[in-house]
C-alpha cells in the first residue's frame, strides 16, 4: 500500500490529488438500473416500453424509473463521452464512478472513456443493494466479501487488471438486509486494511444513515473517510441532519437535476428541487464550518484519498 499512500487510484493508474482538478464525486457513466424498474399504470404501459422520443420526454422526466430504455445507461457510451468532453471544457477534471457489482459495472468502458476524454475516472468497488445480490454473493462470508473488495482495489475488477479507487457506492435498503449488513462489515474491514474512502447509498428512510454508520463503526470503519450519499432525499429535518453530521462522515448532496413530482421509490418523500438542495447545503456548510473538527463535513459531493 505504500505506493498508493497519498495517491488517487484511477482506472488509468495512480495520480496525485493535485492533478484531479474539479471533481464530480457521485456519477454513473455506464450502468443498468433494471432492478429499480417501477411498472406504470396500465394506461402508460405502451409508453414505458417505447423509445425515448420528444413527444414522451415529459412523461419520462416525471416517471424516469418506469421507462425501460431510460434505465439502460450502458447503451449511451458516445453520449457520455460527449458529456465528459463538455465537462472538461468547462473546467472539470475527474469523476468518481459509483457503479458497483449488480448494476453492470464496466471498467473496460470506464478506461476507454478516460483515454478518449482525458478526464480522470475513479471506479468503485463493491456491491449494490440486496435486490441485485447474486446467490453467490449472499452465500459469501464477511471474510470472503472483504477479500473481493481488497482484490478489486489492489489487483483489478471484473476479471481485468483495471483497479478500483474507492469502495462504493455500497447499496443499502431499508430495512437493512442480512446480506447488505455483511457487505457493510466487509467494507469496514477492507477500509481498515487499505485506508481508502467509502461511499454509501442509504435506504430511503431518515433512520437508514444512522443505522449504517453504527454498523460500520462496530466493524472498525474510519467514519471520517466515509461519504453518506443521497441525503437530499433522505434526511429533511435540520435538527436531525445536524445530529447525523456529528457522527463525522461526509454529507453528500448528489441528486442534482433529479426533479419530479412523484418519487416512485418512496411516495412519502417530496423530492427537493436544485434550489432547495443548494440552500440546504449552504445552511449545513455555514453551521459545520464553525463546528468542532470531526463533527461532519458537507459538500456538493466529496471524496478523500488513500
Amino acid at each position: 500500500m505504500s505506493s498508493l499512500s497519498g495517491k488517487v487510484q484511477t482506472v488509468l493508474g495512480p495520480v496525485d490529488p493535485s492533478k484531479l482538478g474539479r471533481t464530480l464525486t457521485h456519477e454513473h457513466l455506464t450502468m443498468t438500473f433494471d432492478c429499480c424498474y417501477c411498472p406504470p399504470p396500465a394506461c402508460h404501459e405502451a409508453t414505458s416500453k417505447g423509445p425515448i422520443l420528444m413527444k414522451n420526454l415529459f412523461w419520462i422526466q416525471q416517471n424516469p424509473y418506469s421507462h425501460k430504455e431510460n434505465l439502460q445507461l450502458h447503451q449511451e457510451t458516445e453520449a457520455i463521452k460527449e458529456e465528459l468532453l463538455y465537462f472538461k471544457a468547462k473546467g472539470g477534471g475527474a469523476v468518481v464512478e459509483n457503479t458497483t457489482t449488480g448494476i453492470r459495472r464496466d471498467v473496460q468502458t470506464l478506461k476507454w472513456l478516460a483515454e478518449q476524454t482525458g478526464v480522470h475516472v475513479i471506479s468503485g468497488a463493491g456491491f449494490y443493494v440486496d435486490a441485485t445480490h447474486s446467490s453467490e454473493t449472499r452465500a459469501m462470508s464477511v471474510e470472503q466479501l472483504t477479500g473481493v473488495l481488497i482484490d478489486e482495489i489492489l489487483h483489478g475488477a471484473d476479471g481485468t487488471t483495471i483497479k478500483c479507487g474507492v469502495i462504493g457506492e455500497i447499496g443499502c435498503s431499508w430495512p437493512l438486509t442480512e446480506s447488505e449488513r455483511k457487505v457493510l462489515q466487509a467494507t469496514a474491514h477492507a477500509q481498515a486494511q487499505l485506508g481508502c474512502p467509502v461511499i454509501i447509498h442509504p435506504g430511503r428512510s431518515p433512520n437508514a444513515p444512522f443505522q449504517i454508520i453504527r454498523v460500520l463503526q462496530e466493524a472498525g470503519a474510519d467514519i471520517a473517510k466515509t461519504v453518506m450519499s443521497h441525503l437530499d432525499r433522505t434526511i429533511f429535518d435540520k435538527k436531525e441532519l445536524l445530529e447525523f453530521a456529528q457522527l463525522g462522515c461526509y454529507l453528500e448532496y448528489d441528486l442534482f437535476g433529479t426533479e419530479f413530482l412523484n418519487y416512485q421509490f418512496n411516495q412519502e418523500i417530496d423530492m427537493p428541487d436544485d434550489n432547495k438542495r443548494i440552500r440546504r447545503c449552504d445552511f449545513m456548510m455555514n453551521v459545520l464550518s464553525s463546528a468542532p473538527l470531526g463533527h461532519g463535513k458537507c459538500a456538493l459531493g466529496s471524496v478523500s484519498f488513500f
